[in-house]
């Protein structure tokens, strides 16, 4: 394993990794929500955040994380509200947000190294900020769901009851659509604007698959996204191939696999 004997790799395999545990956390309960368009929808609103930061000059990362946090936001306030469905506020904000990227985009001097390494990740190039960042965000998340565990399933599953029951579901819905659009930010340079959502979502259907109970799909999603970040960066450096791509395939590869344990579990007890 030479690959991790060079420090970028090194630093690949860090910030990746905490890519890979964070996602799928989050992307449980959004999942869960059938919001799973919601991580697309904030990465084309950052995509426009980052043509806006090349076009006025300003740190890329700064303006795609207050387009996103501010989308989402946006996103949670018209889906609560009632006035718009849970779809048609992610369908909204996503055309805006395109339109908005196509105007920025060709503002800026169109389609160059940066943009496209936010499109589809330069996980070759993630910095040291990078990795505290993401450690930040991890740690930030783990504490969100640690002290609002009984608080989330119940508005997952029951927001209506929760409600009425006393649990904050503003505050609890508030907090992870800012989580979302961190996220989908800082998740960026690893997989890219276009694939982000895929490691939110696929190793989250792997794991209802196999899981049972919602810890446990908690916990197996997360494992599959490490492994989908690990074996698509080991593959990606000895072939030669994209990460972020090889990284997505690798995660449709254990969906694949837990969809197969599935159907063979529910044969062999007929």
């Amino acid at each position: 394993m030479d690959i991790f004997e060079y420090s970028f790799m090194q630093r690949a395999l860090a910030g990746g990794l905490l890519v890979g545990l964070i996602c799928p956390i989050l992307g449980v309960f959004l999942v869960l929500r059938r919001l799973s368009l919601m991580a697309d929808t904030l990465a084309h609103v950052a995509l426009a955040g980052v043509a806006l930061g090349l076009l006025t000059r300003v740190m890329p990362v700064f303006t795609a994380l207050a387009a996103s946090v501010s989308a989402a936001i946006i996103i949670d306030k018209l889906r609560t509200s009632g006035r718009v469905y849970g779809d048609a506020a992610l369908a909204l904000l996503l055309y805006s947000a395109l339109g908005a990227s196509v105007i920025l985009i060709s503002l800026s001097g169109g389609f160059n190294v940066d943009l496209f390494s936010y499109l589809f990740g330069s996980i070759l190039t993630v910095r040291e900020v990078d990795i505290w960042l993401l450690a930040g965000l991890a740690i930030a998340l783990i504490a969100f769901v640690l002290i609002f565990y009984t608080e989330l399933v119940q508005t997952t599953f029951d927001p209506d009851l929760a409600r009425v029951s006393g649990v904050p579901v503003g505050t609890v819905d508030l907090l992870l659509a800012v989580l979302s659009g961190a996220t989908v930010t800082l998740a960026m340079r690893v997989v890219g604007v276009l694939l982000v959502g895929a490691l939110m979502v696929i190793p989250v259907l792997a794991s209802l698959q196999i899981a049972r109970g919602f810890r446990a799909t908690i916990f197996i999603a997360a494992a599959i996204g490490l492994i989908a970040v690990l074996g698509g960066l080991v593959g990606a450096y000895y072939q030669g191939l994209p990460a972020s791509g090889v990284i997505t395939l690798v995660a449709v590869l254990a969906l694949g696999v837990t969809s197969s344990l599935k159907y063979v579990r529910v044969f062999s007890r007929q």
